[in-house]
C-alpha cells in the first residue's frame, strides 16, 4: 500500500508529454519553475514524508522497501528532472550533463528542507512558500547557467 501511495505520487512528477518546446530561456524558467513547485509540493506532502521516515527506519530490517521507494519514487523525479534538462541541452539553452545539471537544481530547489521534513524541525511550506522556493532556484540555476554563446537569444 505504501509503495503503491509512491508510486501514485511519482507518477505526477512525470515530464507531461504536452511540454513547451524549450525554445528560449523564457520557456525553460517557466518548465522548471513549475515543475520544481510540483515537486516540492508532492515530497513534502505529509504522507510522502511518513513513507520516507518508515523507509529510512526500516532500512536494515526491510531494505527492499527503501530500495522501491528509491526505485519508484526519487528515481522517477530524478528522471524527469533529467528530461528537462536534456530537452534543455539539446535546444542549446544550457551546457552540461543533464544528471549534473537536475542534481544542481535540485539541490538549490530543496536546499535543507527535506533534511528538516524528516527530522521534523520544519514545518511544510505553503503554496506560496513553496512557489517562491522553485522561482528562487530556478533563478539562481539560470544564473549559474547563463546562456551559452553560440544559442539562439529567443
Amino acid at each position: 500500500m505504501l509503495i503503491a501511495c509512491i508510486s501514485e505520487r511519482a507518477k505526477r512528477l512525470d515530464v507531461p508529454a504536452d511540454l513547451p518546446v524549450l525554445r528560449n530561456r523564457e520557456t525553460l524558467e517557466q518548465v522548471l519553475t513549475t515543475f520544481g513547485t510540483k515537486f516540492v509540493r508532492e515530497v513534502s506532502d505529509p504522507a510522502v514524508i511518513a513513507v520516507f521516515r518508515l523507509a529510512i527506519a526500516e532500512a536494515v530490517q526491510a531494505p527492499e522497501v527503501a530500495r522501491a521507494l528509491n526505485s519508484i519514487g526519487r528515481e522517477a523525479s530524478r528522471a524527469a528532472m533529467r528530461k528537462i534538462m536534456a530537452e534543455a541541452q539539446a535546444s542549446r539553452l544550457l551546457m552540461g550533463r543533464p544528471a549534473e545539471l537536475a542534481e544542481q537544481f535540485g539541490g538549490l530547489l530543496w536546499r535543507d528542507l527535506l533534511v528538516s521534513l524528516l527530522l521534523g524541525v520544519a514545518e511544510r511550506p505553503t503554496a506560496r512558500e513553496i512557489a517562491g522556493r522553485a522561482r528562487d532556484a530556478t533563478a539562481a540555476f539560470l544564473q549559474l547557467h547563463p546562456l551559452p554563446n553560440d544559442a539562439p537569444a529567443c
